[in-house]
């Protein structure tokens, strides 16, 4: 019969920035409405000390749109998921938009001929 080993003991379990990063560009793929037709998902790069992430998002939008409020439900969304999936607190998450695809540039490019 094996001893049981003390709590502080045990070791610890590190979750790579890599998949951090990965949980959060997911996370703000679901919080969007849509990720624009001929755009790229969102990216997202992180700095994990200890049990604290700080997240940047890059991500494109359709415009028009309300801006202020798809950055900042992605904030609240990545925040939640990256708590709930890999245990870490979120103080930061920073949101960048790359690129805006306006809707009546689409509309125009698609009735032109070439």
């Amino acid at each position: 019969m094996a001893a049981q080993v003390v709590p502080g003991e045990r070791g610890a379990t590190r979750i790579a920035d890599r998949v951090v990063a990965k949980i959060a560009a997911r996370a703000a793929r679901e919080a969007l409405d849509a990720v624009p037709a001929d755009g790229s998902p969102p990216h997202a790069t992180v700095s994990v000390s200890h049990d604290t992430a700080r997240v940047r998002i890059s991500l494109e939008l359709d415009y028009p749109c309300d801006i202020g409020g798809q950055c900042g439900a992605v904030r609240r969304h990545v925040a939640q998921r990256v708590k709930a999936l890999a245990g870490m607190d979120v103080p930061e998450v920073a949101v960048q938009v790359e690129r805006l695809h306006s809707a009546q540039v689409r509309a125009a490019a698609q009735g032109r001929t070439r």
